[in-house]
């Protein structure tokens, strides 16, 4: 859920959790994918992985169908960070 440094999804910048939102929505996709549904220019999809990636929300993996890319997805993290969220209980009021 976050880095040595204590960074988690919520200190990251918008563009980052755009990109988040969108593989939550859609599932494992390819950066291409990623940038033709978010509407973010390449460089800024890279910037937003690698800092998900940075904190383990995000993995990457090959993309079998086309080599030259990559596939990511968030993480079993992800889901817990998520869940976290939704869970009332997990309030503390």
């Amino acid at each position: 859920m976050a880095d040595s440094d204590g960074e988690a999804l919520a200190d990251l910048p918008p563009s980052a959790k755009l990109v988040y939102k969108v593989l939550e929505y859609n599932g494992a996709m390819t950066q291409k994918d990623i940038v033709e549904e978010s509407m973010l220019s390449a460089r800024t999809v890279r910037y937003a992985l690698e800092r998900l990636e940075d904190i383990d929300i995000v993995s990457e993996d090959v993309y079998f169908a086309d080599a030259r890319q990559n596939l990511y997805e968030l993480t079993d993290e992800a889901e817990a960070v998520t869940d976290g969220a939704a869970d009332p209980a997990a309030c503390d009021d």
